[in-house]
């Protein structure tokens, strides 16, 4: 008898094997993406070893179009990508840097972008890729204020130190301190592929306050004294897939949440039952609000209004099954017609034979919703 065949291995394992043995995964020096919470960096500047490993499929997949995008970039448009930045305070590597045409002219001529930036200086982008459930987010609000201040510290560091001196880029490092004029968000639906992009101008204060936020977080004392910057597992998805999560919340004692695990004293329940009044009261304000706008808008056509687009679902006639055409239907297959007409039973009868279910109309119509979106700019 011949032996039964191995079950083939997960390609999700390699691909983790892959992700771990990368170099941004051994990196241990504070990165630009880990300033998203200042305890999550302060555990990274204090040398703390990861607690947790998640799994990781949708933020792989992320990785993988983000990849290609920028090859796309650097291959068409001769942009330059994942090019490192280093100072005293940051280590990160920049998704896209355009160089304007004053700039390329110091590079030798193969090295020049195909398409520069418009204008004089430099614009430094950063590629993000959404699920379809943040687009309303990102299109309303744009990048959110870690985004923000990542982007800020590498066009801060292009633009007061330029390009880290390492093989493979001393030709960029030797153009010293860039002229940054612009940051550039591009932001991709990897659900359905849209692209929206957010462009600002660069602000060299706000540069400073980025720097300023990583500093403050070295002169801490220690990892526990940084703030959280989120709500913990099972409320907030940051922390959820954070390496440093049990170093953070601890391990729940069983049955209860890990946010009660900081709630120690008297002090601190008073402190969040006053946060959960507050919090309700911010809830009834927004229920009442929207309740009068929603009511101002009854029968307001739909169409772009500033920077929202009014929508409109439901309103459409409803039917149920019509126990007279059913009766009839089982007269007509020859299927035994219960004594007392039993609806469910009849309609469970007819979808086991293929058969379709007569409905009739009720003269009533379903709810109409409200659908509210941003207007992409």
């Amino acid at each position: 008898m011949s032996a039964l065949p191995l079950e083939p291995p997960s390609i999700w394992t390699a691909a983790h094997e892959v992700s771990d043995r990368s170099d941004r995964s051994q990196q241990r020096e504070l990165g630009a993406s880990d300033t998203v919470c200042q305890r999550r960096a302060a555990y990274i500047l204090a040398g703390t070893e990861p607690t947790d490993h998640h799994e990781k499929r949708a933020a792989l997949l992320g990785i993988y179009l983000h990849e290609g995008l920028l090859e796309s970039a650097r291959t068409e448009y001769g942009w330059l990508v994942e090019r490192s930045v280093r100072d005293e305070t940051i280590l990160g590597h920049v998704d896209t840097v355009q160089l304007d045409e004053a700039t390329a002219a110091r590079l030798p001529r193969r090295m020049r972008p195909k398409v520069p930036a418009p204008g004089e200086g430099v614009i430094v982008e950063d590629i993000k890729t959404k699920s379809t459930y943040l687009w309303d987010k990102v299109l309303r609000y744009g990048p959110t204020e870690a985004e923000l201040r990542q982007a800020y510290l590498y066009a801060g560091v292009l633009a007061s130190v330029g390009f880290e001196d390492v093989p493979g880029q001393r030709y960029l490092a030797r153009l010293g301190p860039l002229n940054v004029v612009a940051i550039r968000f591009r932001f991709i639906n990897r659900d359905n592929g849209d692209e929206h992009i957010h462009e600002i101008a660069f602000d060299p204060v706000s540069a400073t306050f980025a720097r300023w936020w990583v500093e403050n977080v070295r002169d801490l004392p220690s990892p526990e004294d940084a703030r959280r910057d989120f709500d913990g597992p099972g409320l907030d998805a940051i922390c959820d897939n954070c390496a440093f999560m049990t170093a953070c919340w601890g391990v729940p004692a069983p049955g209860r949440t890990v946010q009660s695990a900081i709630v120690r004293t008297d002090a601190d329940r008073e402190q969040a039952l006053a946060e959960y009044v507050k919090g309700h009261e911010l809830e009834s304000a927004g229920k009442k609000a929207k309740k009068f706008a929603r009511a101002k808008l009854d029968g307001a056509p739909e169409g772009i209004y500033g920077s929202n687009e009014l929508l409109w679902s439901g309103g459409n006639p409803t039917t149920e099954p019509d126990v007279e055409a059913l009766v009839d239907l089982y007269e007509t297959e020859g299927l035994e017609v219960p004594m007392v007409p039993d609806e469910k039973r009849m309609i469970s009868v007819l979808k086991d034979a293929g058969l379709p279910i007569p409905e009739r109309k009720t003269g009533r119509t379903t709810a109409v919703s409200i659908n509210v979106k941003p207007v992409r700019s």
